[in-house]
């Protein structure tokens, strides 16, 4: 029952809305501002306050839109909706929801009300806006955005004088009002605590919207980690800090031929071999991150797959507790081959790339295209300059193999105490300086391809011994391991060394030239096909004119003699250097001729430097005029000036020595 002081003061509104209607006057301070406010704006809306029926409703089709519109809204609501008439069922209320434009979406009541008061637009399809029906608890809360409690005669319209509601927003996670939760009953049951009721259910439904919302954020996130995961090129396994496994992608389980059921929820133990668990472990005590690990996954009882893996700690971000870890990885060759690719460590040369029309050099090629065909192991042999790792890494492209790496190695340039761990790779503490986690060998990075052996006639014994192991099993073992690694490798091998001499010497192991020389290939030497000389001279003119932005008009015979004549001891490769530093010399306008030419390759002034017109002299006499001759015409060049004079660098120095001729180095 509403007290004497509740209907002393309706009676006071009253009387000033009789006023306000019927001579526009508001005595504003008998009035709470907003309503006030509202009846302002109710009056310039045109609503007519003493209508006796308002009817503003949707047809059924137009309802059904906006349910389907504000469905996720309507179900979160109306449990709350339900509840809350439970509570005032026997006191003949009404419970309803509208949506942001002031339809009503649901309402929960007594049907014989809805049958009584029909016209007073409180049912669903219904629009009770203020431009429509004037001051009222839904459209001044949408206007205000606040909620309100509106009693009696604060109604604009007098067909609801003897109504009371209470209404409040409900808001989504921008603010935005998506509908207003209401409670509406005649003035007699009106109570304090109705509108705290309403607030209080709205707000419990932006909860539930909230965590709605949150749920399928979380769904999508999950949807999107999970899709992310399967979708990565790379292996994915999650540990709880039990060491069982919660998650692995589809790359993992291809790649271990592994199905879901079998893994998740059963210890990493079964697919890691004990040594690789033990690293697990310290990640899980230390709670440190692991990068690029070498990992030995268990796909079956014989096969195994090395992997390059990132052991990652999951923590809890509130207690630091560790969770679990996450092992990403990769299976190590692919790994390598990705190596290879960024270092360059892959053949670019075809055998279109090698000039000649001698029959000699057509021989090697044709020999060398048969070699290609399969995978058996190919002795390259000629001098150095010939073109031999030319012709390798053609063989290479030429092969079933072009696709997989091309590693080089020059057995000559590593000191001889790396040479095995150079090939073969080594584990972690095999030596003072052993990298953490080990090396792989050029071995394991040519893993299905092929790898080039420059200067095998300078490999010391023991890695021989090795090298012919590896070849006659396919299988390599680190330095300081004991674990076989299967290889499928095809050798190339050079040297501009006669083997079978070295063998006779001691210096090279018989077997191993055997099991090289499988399919040897002699690559001839420049002075052995002269006539390639002047392909060669317009192949590189053509090259460094454009290079260096410089042009020649026309080429003399004296330079293509001069250039046929010499006996090009450093073969191709000097025959490139000359090109390239007459090119550098030569001057605008100039005709290319013999003058152009470096002294030490005209013999008129080696003979003239001598003096051997004026006098005769010893053989030493000779030898180190000529040094000290060369040396100086070749700028110091220490490589040039053996390779010009025919003997070995280190032959070169002793001789330099022996004669005294370090002057001559500075």
């Amino acid at each position: 029952m509403p007290t004497v002081e509740l209907l002393n003061k309706n009676r006071q509104v009253f009387n000033a809305w009789q006023q306000f209607i019927t001579t526009g006057k508001l005595e504003k301070h008998i009035l709470r501002d907003f309503i006030s406010s509202s009846w302002y704006r109710s009056r310039d809306y045109g609503v007519n306050p003493l209508i006796e029926k308002i009817k503003v409703e949707l047809d059924e089709e137009e309802i059904d839109k906006r349910y389907e519109e504000f469905m996720s809204l309507l179900k979160r609501a109306k449990p709350f909706m339900k509840s809350l008439y439970k509570i005032v069922e026997s006191s003949g209320l009404l419970v309803r929801l509208t949506d942001k434009d002031g339809y009503v979406l649901e309402c929960i009541g007594d049907k014989d009300l809805e049958l009584k008061y029909g016209s007073l637009n409180m049912y669903r399809g219904c629009n009770v806006k203020e431009e429509v029906i004037g001051t009222n608890a839904i459209g001044t809360a949408l206007h205000t955005g606040n909620p309100v409690q509106i009693i009696g005669a604060e109604h604009f319209c007098q067909l609801y004088h003897d109504w009371s509601s209470s209404a409040c927003p409900i808001r989504n996670d921008k603010e935005e009002i998506l509908g207003i939760l209401s409670m509406t009953g005649p003035c007699e049951r009106v109570h304090p605590h109705t509108l705290g009721m309403v607030v209080a259910a709205a707000e419990a439904i932006e909860n539930e919207l909230q965590l709605e919302l949150i749920n399928k954020q979380l769904k999508i996130t999950n949807e999107h980690f999970y899709a992310i995961m399967d979708s990565i090129s790379e292996g994915l396994i999650c540990v709880n800090n039990e060491g069982k496994v919660t998650d692995i992608n589809l790359f993992a389980r291809k790649l271990l031929s592994l199905r879901e059921k079998d893994i998740i929820g059963k210890s990493i133990n079964t697919i890691l071999r004990k040594e690789y668990r033990d690293k697990i472990i310290r990640v899980v005590k230390r709670g440190r991150r692991y990068e690029e690990e070498e990992i030995k996954f268990n796909v079956n009882k014989r096969k195994k797959i090395l992997c390059i893996a990132t052991i990652t700690p999951i923590n809890d971000n509130i207690t630091n507790k560790l969770e679990g870890v996450v092992i990403t990885f990769k299976e190590a060759k692919v790994i390598h081959n990705l190596i290879n690719k960024i270092v360059g460590a892959e053949a670019r040369f075809s055998f279109n790339d090698i000039l000649g029309n001698s029959e000699n050099i057509k021989d090697a090629i044709k020999l060398a295209k048969k070699c290609a065909r399969h995978s058996t192991t190919v002795l390259l042999q000629g001098e150095s300059g010939t073109g031999k790792e030319l012709f390798a890494q053609s063989i290479h492209n030429t092969s079933s193999r072009r696709n997989k790496p091309f590693i080089f190695l020059n057995c000559g340039a590593i000191p001889r105490e790396l040479v095995a761990s150079e090939l073969f790779g080594y584990v972690e503490g095999a030596f003072t300086g052993a990298k953490r986690g080990g090396h792989p060998g050029k071995f394991e990075l040519a893993d299905g391809g092929t790898i080039f052996l420059d200067e095998i006639g300078d490999m010391p014994l023991d890695a021989q011994t090795n090298l012919l192991r590896v070849l006659e099993t396919r299988q390599v073992v680190r330095v300081g391991g004991h674990e076989v690694i299967p290889v499928d490798v095809r050798v190339i091998a050079a040297t501009h060394k006669d083997l079978e001499r070295e063998f006779e010497l001691g210096n090279f192991r018989q077997d191993l030239y055997y099991r090289l020389n499988v399919m040897p290939i002699k690559i001839p030497p420049l002075r052995e096909r002269k006539e390639d000389i002047r392909l060669f001279i317009d192949y590189f003119i053509e090259k460094y004119t454009d290079k260096m932005d410089k042009e020649i008009k026309e080429i003399s015979d004296s330079f293509y003699r001069g250039m046929i004549n010499y006996n090009w001891p450093g073969n191709v490769r000097e025959l490139q250097n000359v090109m390239q530093h007459v090119i550098n010399i030569i001057e605008k306008d100039d005709v290319l001729s013999y003058k152009h030419l470096p002294n030490y390759m005209k013999p008129s002034n080696l003979t003239k430097s001598l003096g051997i017109s004026d006098k005769l002299l010893s053989l030493e006499e000779v030898e180190k005029i000529t040094i000290e001759k060369t040396i100086r015409e070749v700028d110091r060049n220490i490589a040039l000036a053996s390779r010009v004079l025919g003997i070995s660098r280190s032959s070169l120095y002793r001789k330099i020595y022996k004669y005294q001729l370090e002057y001559v180095l500075k």
